[in-house]
């Protein structure tokens, strides 16, 4: 498939049995496909469809520079057409990890799902960067964020304003699981419950206890193939509707 400039987004997919769903799969930061690989063993062990991408900039798909989520939801706009394409009539759930998070919800209007998984996404690129430069440089690290954040313009051709998902996290209609490492310092569990709370709509939260920001299917293992698992079940080709009305 293409993302929106014409560059080919490289990808795995793994066919599953026809009307279970497909579940489109969305790494972080400075990492690629193979990070989800976990993720879509368990999934496709369930019946689902997988698809594993790589965003651009990232692994085999080409790419001038990774934008923290802005041109990244092209690929998941462009992800979820040929998934539409190839699979019609099926469900389509997203995980998103981190920027791949972020990315998803950055998509929006054009984000066409049934339900998404959101992990540890930051709020604003200003939050993300001051926690960063906090835990390697210590407490005059935030200091230089604005600084940092200047270049953005120059180097990737956005503003921080355009990196915003909070802003954009209430206009997703889908049903969302948002999950939180306890103890993460990149995206604090400060943070996760501000996103919670401006999500609109069906939406759940587990804070995952422990945890830092890491790879929250390793960190909790069954426990998270259970939710997630439980959570698809429901809103790929389960009992949706009733659900939808018990809440209202």
């Amino acid at each position: 498939m293409d993302s929106a400039d014409g560059e080919s987004i490289h990808g795995w997919l793994a066919s599953g049995i026809a009307g279970q769903g497909v579940v489109l799969l969305l790494h972080g930061v400075r990492a690629d496909r193979r990070a989800m690989i976990d993720r879509a063993r368990f999934l496709h062990a369930a019946g689902y469809t997988v698809l594993l991408i790589d965003f651009q900039a990232a692994g085999e798909s080409p790419g001038k520079a990774i934008t923290f989520g802005f041109r990244e939801a092209d690929d998941v706009k462009a992800s979820l057409r040929y998934i539409r394409w190839q699979f019609p009539g099926e469900h389509v759930g997203i995980i998103g990890t981190s920027m791949g998070g972020a990315a998803t919800i950055l998509a929006e209007p054009e984000m066409e799902a049934d339900a998404v998984v959101l992990e540890q996404v930051y709020p604003t690129i200003e939050q993300a960067t001051e926690n960063r430069l906090a835990i390697h440089l210590g407490p005059m690290g935030p200091w230089l964020a604005p600084v940092l954040l200047m270049t953005l313009h120059s180097h990737l051709g956005i503003v921080p304003e355009q990196l915003c998902p909070i802003e954009h996290i209430g206009h997703l209609a889908m049903p969302k699981l948002l999950i939180a490492g306890g103890r993460d310092r990149d995206t604090t569990i400060a943070e996760s419950y501000a996103m919670f709370r401006a999500a609109s709509g069906y939406k759940q939260l587990w804070v995952v206890h422990g945890a830092g920001h890491v790879d929250l299917c390793r960190y909790a293992g069954a426990d998270y193939q259970a939710r997630v698992l439980s959570f698809f079940a429901t809103w790929l080709h389960g009992n949706a509707g009733q659900l939808l009305t018990a809440v209202h």
